[in-house]
């Protein structure tokens, strides 16, 4: 399921880094204006937009602010401890239950904490609520080791976090080393000596792993916010939360190889994009979710957001998004994605894009890695349709049909007429499935061909004919079975169609004189009547008329005579053999 995230749009320019406000805990449009430049140039101008305004709280202010800013968001009144996370009153009880952590040990900086003091001792973007118990069993232990895993622990000289505090602690190292630089602290990789702390690459590694996350934000945003908390807000921000892409630029080196891309080969400038049609689907259906894979190449870790349009969610939306650092190989993350709206309501086109943004700050190693690298778009579609509608009519729900083939004669050519069926609807109709059902009657004389159409989006069409092998009156009903919107989801079994089929074949006409093309002879009462066949009776007449040529009655059918026929023995002068045929095959098919 896509998971509904706030996000925080930031727009990095030629020479500012502004931030957008589209997250309840993002900070003003103007906080970091004027952040600019990368490397020593980017960590002064964060450390002015840190200082600038800031209000410093007493280290004795904590006891009282905590519930605000280390609120647990399910239980109200109680606080998420550091370390173990776990939930506690947030009222204050002398230390008993929770203590205040310094995560830059007092005893690693200058000075000593009393309730009045202020600075890094005091402030709560350098402080946490801890379990004494553990408070005390971490001391003063810098941070290690970088592959570590798991809950919280001592490792030799080093402490481990836990993985839900990994890259909350780091940032607050990181905040601590800009914000107070001026009062000689700095981090250093492996064991710290005085004013240090560290171990550096073990949180750098950790700032990748272990990114931002809602608690964490509201956090920051707690302790910046007059609104929030009022008595005790500091107007400041730790920039390593809201900025977390500076890291790299600052604390590595300015040539960070990452490259992101989705779907094959990237462009030269590392863009890339990808389409996902994911179908079509009915008015009143649910639109699925889906995916996409993000791949990373090259080893560095980068920061990189996901900037869905309005039309999009996306699990991983926001700019607290990141690919660790590597060894070897690339790396990929499956990001899922759906429509704000999944229940089509209308008939039309669905479409949102997703835009994948590199936010690492560095230039120096080439043109489609770090701050070079091209964006990735993804674009995301659906069709909606509304139901479809067999019918034998264009414009009309017709679901019958009578077709007449006309009437032939015996050994015609077979008639044909086309029929047409149509997929009733507008520009966005869901396809309507056919496919040939029952039939009954004339079916071996009035034909058509077997119907199997799985996806009919206008209309389709086919011949039904009329066999002329057999004399006789035919008819013929044929049952074409559809099914409304196809395979689609929440499809229906659509009304059937009938479609009757009616011809005629007719007994063959009289065949003409071999001799004499066209000629004719008109059918006349009496030739095969008075027994009710053609018959020898009836030959004996033409082979007299053949032989005499005189249109004598015919000797068993007193006054039955032919009237002459221009053409019958005219061509050659004679009757004779060629006419004597016409007559034979005359009295063999019966005509009159």
């Amino acid at each position: 399921m896509v998971e509904h995230r706030f996000a925080v749009a930031v727009a990095l320019c030629a020479g500012t880094h502004a931030i957008a406000q589209t997250d309840p805990y993002a900070p003003p449009a103007s906080y970091y204006a004027e952040v600019s430049g990368t490397g020593a140039a980017l960590e002064d101008s964060l450390r002015t937009a840190m200082t600038t305004g800031h209000i410093q709280r007493r280290y004795g202010d904590f006891r009282n602010s905590a519930v605000i800013h280390d609120a647990d968001p399910n239980v109200p009144g109680n606080i998420l401890l550091t370390y173990n996370r776990a939930s506690v009153s947030g009222t204050w009880d002398s230390g008993s239950t929770w203590n205040r952590e310094h995560v830059w040990p007092q005893s690693l900086q200058p000075g000593s904490a009393s309730n009045s003091t202020r600075g890094n001792l005091g402030d709560p973007h350098a402080l946490r609520p801890c379990n004494p118990g553990i408070n005390s069993s971490r001391s003063n232990k810098p941070f290690g080791l970088s592959s570590t895993t798991g809950g919280f622990a001592n490792l030799g000289v080093y402490y481990f976090t836990g993985d839900s505090d990994k890259g909350d602690i780091a940032r607050q190292l990181f905040y601590s080393d800009v914000r107070w630089s001026s009062q000689g602290i700095s981090l250093v990789n492996g064991t710290p000596g005085s004013n240090q702390m560290g171990d550096l690459a073990s949180l750098i590694t950790w700032h990748y792993l272990d990114t931002p996350d809602e608690f964490e934000r509201r956090r920051n945003h707690a302790i910046y916010s007059q609104t929030l908390n009022p008595s005790y807000y500091t107007n400041n921000r730790n920039a390593f939360v809201d900025i977390p892409e500076a890291v790299w630029s600052i604390y590595v080196d300015q040539n960070n190889d990452s490259s992101l891309y989705v779907g094959g080969i990237p462009n030269a400038d590392g863009s890339s994009t990808l389409t996902i049609d994911l179908g079509m689907f009915l008015v009143g259906q649910t639109v699925p979710d889906t995916f996409f894979t993000l791949n990373k190449a090259g080893l560095d870790g980068t920061y990189y957001s996901v900037e869905p349009s309005a039309e999009v969610l996306t699990t991983h939306d926001g700019r607290h998004n990141a690919f660790r650092i590597l060894n070897s190989g690339g790396d990929t993350e499956v990001i899922d994605l759906g429509f704000v709206n999944t229940t089509a309501s209308t008939p039309g086109t669905m479409q949102g894009t997703v835009t994948i943004d590199n936010l690492d700050m560095t230039t120096g190693f080439g043109v489609d890695s770090g701050a070079n690298d091209g964006d990735d778009i993804i674009t995301l579609s659906a069709t909606i349709v509304e139901n479809s509608n067999a019918s034998f009519d264009p414009v009309l729900d017709e679901n019958t049909l009578l077709v007449d083939l006309g009437s032939l004669t015996v050994g015609d050519p077979a008639s044909t007429t086309q029929v047409t069926i149509y997929n009733l609807g507008g520009t966005f109709t869901a396809p309507v499935a056919l496919g040939l059902g029952a039939s009954s009657g004339d079916t071996s004389i009035l034909t058509i061909p077997i119907i199997s159409e799985p996806s009919v989006a206008a209309s389709f069409s086919f011949d039904a004919s009329l066999d002329t092998a057999t004399e006789g009156l035919f008819s013929a009903t044929y049952t074409i079975a559809t099914a409304d919107d196809a395979s689609l989801t929440g499809a229906t079994s659509g009304v059937p169609l009938t479609l009757t089929l009616i011809g005629e074949v007719t007994s063959a006409a009289c065949i003409t004189d071999v001799t004499t093309a066209g000629a004719t002879l008109p059918g006349q009462p009496g030739y095969g009547v008075a027994d009710g066949i053609s018959d020898l009776d009836d030959l004996g007449y033409y082979l007299n008329f053949w032989l005499t040529g005189d249109p004598a009655a015919d000797v068993t059918t007193a006054g039955a005579s032919i009237p002459g026929q221009p053409g019958y023995g005219i061509p050659d002068g004679m009757v004779d053999l060629d006419d004597l045929g016409y007559f034979i095959g005359l009295w063999l098919v019966g005509c009159n």
